[in-house]
Order: C-alpha cells, then sequence, then structure tokens
C-alpha cells in the first residue's frame, strides 16, 4: 500500500537540521528504538519558593516552585531525560479575557525557562503554545459572545511563542489548535532571528476528558466555559487528523504529536505511516 499524503514541506520553512542541531534532539528524534531518550517529562510550575503542592488528580504529581523545577531538571539531565516539558499555575488574578498574561516576557513560563537554561544548559525545555492557563474563560483561544476567535488567537499565540524562545526555550509546542498558527509562528521565529527554534505541533488533538488532570495542574478546570469541541477534534474523524498534519508539516512543523496517545493508537500509525515525520 503507497502512502497517501506526499506532504514534506519546503525549505526554508521547513529546515530537517533543526532536529539534528543538539544532541538531546537526535536522541529524541531518533527512529527504531525506545528508550529513556524518547521521553519528554511534563513538569507543572507554580509562583513561591522551595514549595510543592500536590495535584490531587494526578497521584504523585507536585507542582514545584522555580528553584526545584531547576534541581527537578539536574535530575532529569541525570537520568538521561532530554527534555523537559513547562507547563504553569497563573495566579487568577493575572487571568485576563485576552490572555496577556500569554506573552508578559516575565510571566512564570518564561522565568522558569530561563532559570532552567541557565542552570543546566544541555537539556532540551519545550513550552506550551496555548491560552487556556492564561485565559479568564479557561479556552485555548480568546472568546468573544461566547465563540473562540481563531485569527485574533493565532496573534496572542504568536507573541507567546516569541516571548518563550526569546527566555531560552528550545521547542515550542502549540497545543490550541487554531488554523494556521503553526506557519504564523514559524514566520514569526524565522523573521526575529530564531531560524533553529523547533515546532512540536499538537497536530492532532482529540477533544478528550483525559485532559481534566492537565486543566486541574495548571489551574483552568474551573475556569472553562462550556467546551473545546468547535477546535479540538472530533473522536470519529481519522481523515481529519491526516488534513491537520498535513497542514502542519506544510506550514513548518518538525515534530508532531497525536493527543491523547494511548486511546489513539490508530492515528499514530496513520501519521506516521502517511509522513513519515517524528511523531
Amino acid at each position: 500500500m503507497s502512502k497517501r499524503f506526499t506532504t514534506l514541506g519546503r525549505y526554508p520553512t521547513t529546515r530537517l537540521r533543526r532536529n539534528r542541531r543538539e544532541e538531546w534532539s537526535r536522541r529524541l528524534v531518533a527512529e527504531h528504538k525506545l528508550s529513556v531518550d524518547d521521553l519528554i517529562w511534563p513538569v507543572f510550575v507554580q509562583e513561591g519558593k522551595n514549595a510543592r503542592t500536590p495535584v490531587d488528580s494526578m497521584p504523585g504529581v507536585d507542582r514545584l516552585t522555580i528553584d526545584l523545577f531547576v534541581e527537578a531538571a539536574k535530575e532529569a539531565r541525570d537520568l538521561g531525560i532530554p527534555a523537559i516539558a513547562i507547563f504553569p499555575e497563573t495566579d487568577p488574578k493575572s487571568k485576563t479575557p485576552d490572555a496577556r498574561e500569554a506573552y508578559n516576557p516575565g510571566n512564570l513560563v518564561c522565568r522558569a525557562t530561563t532559570a532552567v537554561k541557565k542552570a543546566v544548559p544541555d537539556i532540551g525545555i519545550l513550552t506550551d503554545v496555548a491560552l487556556d492557563p492564561f485565559n479568564s474563560d479557561g479556552h485555548d483561544g480568546i472568546v468573544r459572545d461566547g465563540q473562540i476567535l481563531n485569527d485574533e488567537s493565532v496573534e496572542a499565540l504568536v507573541r507567546q511563542a516569541i516571548v518563550q524562545t526569546e527566555a531560552g526555550a528550545d521547542i515550542q509546542a502549540p497545543s490550541d489548535m487554531m488554523d494556521g498558527r503553526i506557519g504564523a509562528i514559524r514566520q514569526a521565529l524565522d523573521a526575529k532571528g530564531f531560524i533553529h527554534a523547533q515546532i512540536m505541533s499538537y497536530a492532532a488533538k482529540y477533544a478528550s476528558a483525559f485532559y481534566n488532570p492537565f486543566r486541574d495542574a495548571i489551574g483552568s478546570s474551573g475556569a472553562l466555559k462550556g467546551d473545546k469541541k468547535t477546535y479540538q477534534m472530533d473522536y470519529a474523524n481519522s481523515d481529519e487528523a491526516l488534513r491537520e498534519v498535513g497542514f502542519d508539516i506544510e506550514e513548518g512543523a518538525d515534530m508532531v504529536i497525536v493527543k491523547p496517545g494511548l486511546t489513539y493508537h490508530d492515528i499514530v500509525r496513520r501519521v506516521k505511516y502517511a509522513f513519515g515525520v517524528p511523531t
């Protein structure tokens, strides 16, 4: 059976050397092996000092203040984990309808990123690109009159990706599922001179209750108004997932995510077979 899709991207939007640039990244995307090199450790950060707060819906998982996060990053490096993903618990007082805290260069994510990069420069840092930790409506995009706005949300996501990259993040991981955001982020990063910054796109993200513990960890569960079905995918659709992935690769994604992975092995297989990109 031949591959159905041939979307592989085009230079200079696509630069295959991005994934080869750092030793941790080469380990992360190496094919045909399964080891600690394939792990990304998600860490939840909070304000304060020398404190950890248990996440009730995720037994054994704590939110960490930046100083403890730095120590966790050292532990990850020593264990051979190539990359860490940062997710913030934002102070409710900083949440607004336009989610402007997402692109505040002094926000919790940016400060945590800079601290870890200074202390542990040889570990990869992945930062989420989405507005839900900062949005008073709890959505991944900006809400107006009950509607999630696409293009206005993309503008905010671009600004968020820029400040996170400037803070030292190696990989931007848009998890919002707005149309066109990969291309807009790639163009903005390149225009700023960040041609080596990687994009790991949540390319096929399905609406799911499996995300609820994550939402608890970042403090967005109580804020969410309605659901996310107008932008996250319908579980019944698999061809649509391939279209989403194809668009993101053409727009400049270096790696793609299928989420949730556990219950969508069929989609993971179809994506990997169709495109052959790090998945």
